[in-house]
């Protein structure tokens, strides 16, 4: 499920990033990983705060729908 529909304070596990490549390697270089985990502290309007790695990343609603998790 793309990870603005996933529970708030549960431990994801990151299974797919849709984004182009140049998205994807930003994201990897903030953590955010397949296989890696994530967890969502707060949504607003399909924006989101996560918590990557033990550092918080704030993602708009453009590229939170791309990343997948299960």
């Amino acid at each position: 499920m793309p990870i603005v529909f996933a529970p708030i304070d549960e431990e994801l596990t990151i299974v797919k990033v849709l984004a182009d490549d140049k998205t994807k390697k930003h994201l990897t270089s903030l953590g955010v990983t397949i296989n890696g985990k994530i967890k969502i502290l707060s949504s607003a309007g399909g924006n989101i705060i996560c918590l990557v790695k033990g550092v918080r990343l704030a993602l708009n609603k453009d590229v939170a729908t791309k990343i997948l998790v299960a």
